[in-house]
């Protein structure tokens, strides 16, 4: 038997087979997003993190699939979200849900954690980007571990890094800016960080602005919020007051 096709329970740093090379294939695959989604954000509070993320999926420039979920709750203390390709969200989850059911076939207790899971989503897409059939999405990791919040990043090239506050697409843009400037101000005024609520307040602000704004987003959208307690995901919806038309002004 192929050494590739082994399965072994238990073992993380294994990656999904991909088959050939792009440079044997008849037709190479994935060199183009199709089905698509925008941005994902992310920011840490004082017990956790809390991601936000649109359910609309579009098909080119037309808005196609509007209640495509990329939240997902991995177990009791990680949760992630993708931007990009929706299919190939679809394949991490698949493989994410793979790995967690057979940590807990193995029932010892030990179950996977937010930066581990964030280094193998690394060494994943950087595996396939060294393929040549790239995974078109980022990767949001958010987490408790050790009683300490954990977010990081991981992009169709397997760069990765952590920070307080992430915002991928267009977000990175409209959003970062806001989500950094209430960080800074909350961290000067009271030297603390900001409180779940104050992190629940903030994205649900930056999800009306980036709606406004970014013609790929929707109004509906999922808030994710983990804590050493507990994950939950909220399903929202904005209510556009678009009077604010009017202050836009210069494109006439």
């Amino acid at each position: 038997m192929d050494i590739k096709q082994q399965w072994i329970p238990g073992n993380f740093k294994s990656v999904p087979d991909i088959g050939h090379t792009a440079q044997h294939d008849v037709v190479q695959h994935g060199w183009t997003p199709i089905t698509t989604t925008t941005s994902v954000l992310g920011v840490v509070f004082d017990s956790g993190v809390a991601l936000a993320a649109d359910t609309l999926t579009s098909y080119g420039s037309m808005a196609c699939f509007q209640n495509n979920p990329r939240i997902l709750t991995v177990n009791q203390n990680i949760i992630v979200a993708a931007a990009g390709e929706y299919s190939d969200y679809q394949f991490i989850r698949d493989v994410v849900e793979e790995k967690v059911r057979t940590e807990k076939s193995l029932n010892d207790g030990i179950s996977m954690k937010p930066k581990a899971l964030h280094t193998w989503l690394s060494r994943v897409l950087y595996n396939r980007r060294t393929k040549m059939k790239p995974l078109w999405s980022t990767f949001l990791v958010a987490g408790v571990q050790n009683d300490v919040p954990f977010l990081g990043e991981i992009d169709k090239l397997g760069t990765a890094f952590a920070d307080e506050q992430i915002a991928s697409g267009y977000g990175a843009y409209l959003a970062l800016p806001l989500m950094r400037k209430a960080i800074d101000e909350k961290r000067e005024k009271f030297n603390s960080k900001l409180t779940k609520d104050e992190a629940i307040d903030l994205l649900k602000k930056c999800m009306e602005v980036l709606y406004y704004r970014d013609a790929r987003s929707h109004d509906k959208y999922q808030i994710g919020i983990v804590t050493k307690d507990s994950v939950e995901t909220q399903n929202l919806a904005l209510k556009p007051r678009w009077e604010v038309a009017k202050l836009v002004q210069g494109y006439e």
